[in-house]
Formats: structure tokens, C-alpha cells, sequence
């Protein structure tokens, strides 16, 4: 089967147009250097936007479906045609998914006074990627993925979900669970996948023995009772089960990552990265199973973050970053700016998730937290922004 870069559409127009990854990776990068430093507004300076949500639910509302949505976006663009042999999906109606999505940020900051047109704009974008995706999934006959389809179609369903409660004064506490567990699922799967297999790639050129180990039952096992805890949690919350089964996948994932070989990678952070963010999986996974049963050292809310900021934050910038060098032509390696931006976003990570044992305000630890995260992100912008832009 020819490859989609063989298959490629004789494309003439702007650059940022020519691949998935171009647009949404560069929005995803300044809509994050731009959201988290208006929510430390709200949360330090009770700054208010002119926003259909308010406070936490617009920054919640905001990091899950919009900035990891365009994240997402670009990343599955790129690939599924890789995956299916298909024509990538570029130029014009590429722009048009692309201005939807930035529509729905749009309508989410500014337009307070008709919140259920906002609703609409904001919801239109997942639905319509969920289509492409089911389009290009079916049309290929890659059967394979479609579990990717049925999470994005959720991560939908979720922001739907979201907008009629708000829009009905009930709590969003479900769908902000269903969104976030459908990604973890998301990284779980796909990270497990390229995770060891970026490793085995880069040791194979480095001539570096022995090879993690490949997948095989301990993997499926870990994947199952992880799978089934984040189910438990989206269903039951904070239910002793979900505890249990939480410290059950952390024990399995600790144990799947120490085969990896991540140590044997630390000359190359483009793939040492990769490790530290699926680490965040386990540390996400402990942290709830304690939020559970010992709430008093931990809020569920605190563990949460070992999610968002940590795995989340850290495997897309990964993912963005060497997606961004690998199709642009790039040498496959992390300059010094590119190790700052890591930093700063980890860095970023661990001190929002350390703030309930620091001897400091709340408000000024998440304020340094949400600072260095969204610096990372700046830092991104600045200089992966040319190769984006295709400029270099």
C-alpha cells in the first residue's frame, strides 16, 4: 500500500495548511502560553473574562477541550494517513477544521451573553474531527484503530455533555471525568505503543544493548486493570474500588516502564521525555488511590494535576515537539531550548502537585505553577514556531 506521503496531494497553497500537524500544534502551543496565564489572573486577581463559564470551569473546560483537542488534532491528522494509506487531509479543508476549532475558543472567551450559541460553536469541532476520523478509519479499512475513533467520539460526547449541564445550573463533574479518563485511556494506548518503540529505535542507531522488551502479556495485563480503573473512576468517583484498582495499575505500569530502558536514554531527551511523561501515568494513578483513602493528605483535585499538568502536559509537548522536527525535516534531537521547554513544563507539573504539603500561600504556589507551565509553552512557540510556520 502506497504511503500517504507517496499519495501526497500536489498542495500549492500556504504552508501552515500543507500538514495536520502544522496549524494545531502551533494554536495549541500559543492558546496554553495564553489560557493558563489568564486563569492565574482569575485565580490570584479574581480577573473576570467575558467568558459563558466562569473561574475553574472555564480553565478545566478550556485545557481539556481546547488546547488537548488541537493537540490531538494535529497529532491524528498526521498519522492516520500513515495508518491507512490515505490521502492527508489539507489545504482548504483543513483551514476549515482548523477555524471551527478556533471558533470554539472564541465563542468560549467572549461570548458571555448567548452561551448556548457558544455551546454550539465550541461543541462543532470534536464532531466534525470525530467524523473525519471515522471517515478515513472506515474508508482505509483500518480496523485497528478504531478504538482511537471511539475515544475521540467520546471526548465529544463529553464536551456535549459538559455544555447541557452548565447550561442546566448541574454539576459537570461527569463529563469533565469522561473527557480526562477517555484521554488518559488515549495515552495509555498510544503512548504505550511509541514509548518503547522510539526507545528501540534510537538504541538501535546508538548500537546500545539490550532492547526494551517488546510487548507481550505483562503489557496487555497492565493495560486491562488500568483501562479498568480509569472506567471506575469515570463511573464511581472516589469509590473504594476505584482506590484499589488505581494502586493496582500503578504497581503494573511502574513495573511495565522499568523495562523500557528509559535510563539508557538520558543523552537524548527527545526520547527521555517520552518515559518521564508516561512515568506520570503511575504517579497519577498513586496519587488517586491515595486521594481516595487518605483525602485528608491529598485533594482528589491535587492528584488530578498529576493527570493534566503532568502526563497530559508532558507526553503532548513530547509528542509536539518531536512530531513538529521529525515532519519538518529536523534533526531528530533536543537543542538546548527545547530541554528549557521540558523543564519548565515538568517544573510546572511537579510544584502545582506539591502544593498541599508546601509551607506557602496556595494561590502564590499555583501562581509559580501555572507561570512556568505556560513558559514552556511560550518558549515552544518562539522556537518551534518557524518550523511550523514552515519558515524553516
Amino acid at each position: 500500500m502506497a504511503t500517504s506521503a507517496q499519495k501526497m496531494r500536489a498542495y500549492k497553497g500556504p504552508k501552515i495548511f500543507e500538514k495536520g500537524f502544522r496549524p494545531f500544534f502551533l494554536s495549541a502551543g500559543v492558546f496554553a502560553a495564553i489560557a493558563m496565564p489568564l486563569w492565574v489572573l482569575m485565580l490570584a486577581f479574581d480577573v473576570e473574562l467575558v467568558s459563558p463559564l466562569v473561574g475553574r470551569s472555564w480553565h478545566m473546560h478550556e485545557m481539556l477541550f481546547g488546547y488537548l483537542a488541537a493537540v490531538i488534532a494535529g497529532f491524528l491528522l498526521t498519522a492516520v494517513p500513515n495508518w491507512t494509506g490515505r490521502l492527508p487531509v489539507v489545504g482548504w479543508p483543513l483551514a476549515l477544521l482548523w477555524s471551527v476549532w478556533l471558533a470554539g475558543r472564541l465563542a468560549m472567551m467572549f461570548l458571555q451573553g448567548a452561551p448556548v450559541l457558544a455551546a454550539i460553536i465550541d461543541s462543532a469541532f470534536l464532531v466534525l474531527f470525530a467524523a473525519v476520523l471515522w471517515r478515513e478509519i472506515i474508508a482505509g479499512n483500518n480496523k485497528k484503530n478504531v478504538p482511537v475513533c471511539v475515544i475521540i467520539s467520546l471526548l465529544a460526547l463529553a464536551n456535549i455533555t459538559f455544555h447541557v449541564l452548565w447550561l442546566s445550573d448541574d454539576s459537570t463533574a461527569f463529563p469533565e471525568r469522561l473527557g480526562l479518563g477517555v484521554i488518559a485511556i488515549l495515552i495509555t494506548l498510544i503512548g504505550g505503543r511509541i514509548v518503547p518503540s522510539f526507545t528501540r529505535n534510537w538504541m538501535m542507531r546508538n548500537k546500545i544493548m539490550p532492547m526494551p522488551t517488546g510487548f507481550d502479556k505483562v503489557d496487555k495485563a497492565g493495560l486491562a486493570i488500568a483501562v479498568v480503573a480509569i472506567v471506575s473512576w469515570i463511573v464511581l468517583a472516589d469509590h473504594i474500588i476505584t482506590g484499589i484498582l488505581f494502586a493496582l495499575a500503578c504497581v503494573a505500569f511502574i513495573y511495565r516502564i522499568s523495562r523500557w530502558r528509559g535510563f539508557a536514554c538520558t543523552s537524548e531527551w527527545l526520547v527521555l521525555v517520552l518515559h518521564v511523561g508516561y512515568l506520570w501515568l503511575p504517579v497519577w494513578f498513586a496519587l488517586m488511590a491515595v486521594s481516595i483513602f487518605f483525602p485528608d493528605f491529598i485533594t482528589a483535585t491535587t492528584a488530578l494535576h498529576a493527570l493534566s499538568a503532568g502526563a497530559i502536559g508532558t507526553m503532548t509537548i513530547a509528542v509536539v515537539t518531536r512530531a513538529s522536527l521529525g515532519h519538518s525535516g529536523q534533526l531528530l534531537t533536543a537543542n538546548f531550548w527545547t530541554r528549557v521547554i521540558y523543564i519548565l513544563i515538568i517544573a510546572g507539573a511537579i510544584i502545582r502537585i506539591i502544593t498541599d504539603w508546601l509551607p506557602l500561600d496556595f494561590t502564590l504556589t499555583a501562581t509559580i505553577a501555572g507561570t512556568l507551565w505556560s513558559a514552556g509553552f511560550a518558549v515552544f512557540v518562539l522556537v518551534y514556531g518557524p518550523i511550523l510556520l514552515g519558515r524553516k
